[in-house]
């Protein structure tokens, strides 16, 4: 896998794969910029692509599976937190509002794309008083600066939400049963 999120990990461990983490070393500013007026969708497609690619054409013997994830509030996205001040920042932002999260999910095979899956959902939050912000902040801890929009819905950020439409795998970054189905077609996966 080329990426060193520890939720895809435990996502792909909890589904029975047996893998190697090989993050890749891509410039996703970089890639931002170059591809800003792209959909989203897209963008996140590029991004997974590229990481994908790049370990892909130095583990040539394998199928290598990258990820990426894009949150996108009323055109405007948003990259990880920066300290808890960013954390307070996005939620800010966020709250009352609906968001979209934009997962996508490459494998590459010998440097190049074989299958590739997007997803997204919507999820709305509560609109909560800035005491509540505040309070959230101390008790979720540093492990919800990993995670684009400053929550881990697997944890105390489910609070935070009000409707969530979508699919969990999405939501926590990888459209994992369409992987899991491709993986099938190339017995990666036994059942």
């Amino acid at each position: 896998m080329a990426s060193s999120s520890e939720t895809r990990s435990r996502l792909l461990q909890k589904a029975g794969l047996d893998f190697t983490v090989c993050p890749a070393d891509v410039n996703e500013g970089a890639i931002k910029e170059k591809f800003a007026a792209i959909p989203v969708q897209s963008l996140a497609y590029t991004l997974a692509a590229a990481k994908a690619r790049q370990v892909s054409s130095v583990h040539t013997d394998a199928l290598v599976i990258g990820a990426d994830q894009i949150l996108q509030c009323q055109g405007l996205l948003f990259d990880k937190p920066e300290g808890q001040g960013g954390v307070r920042d996005h939620l800010m932002k966020l709250r009352g509002k609906t968001h979209q999260l934009i997962s996508a999910v490459c494998v590459a095979e010998r440097g190049e794309v074989v299958w590739w899956e997007t997803d997204s959902a919507n999820l709305t939050m509560w609109d909560f008083s800035n005491d509540f912000i505040d309070q959230y902040v101390r008790n979720a801890g540093n492990s919800i600066l990993a995670s684009v929009g400053a929550y881990r819905l697997e944890d105390i950020g489910v609070q935070l939400f009000k409707r969530i439409d979508g699919d969990y795998f999405t939501i926590m970054g990888m459209p994992l049963l369409p992987l899991l189905d491709f993986l099938r077609t190339r017995d990666g996966l036994v059942i």
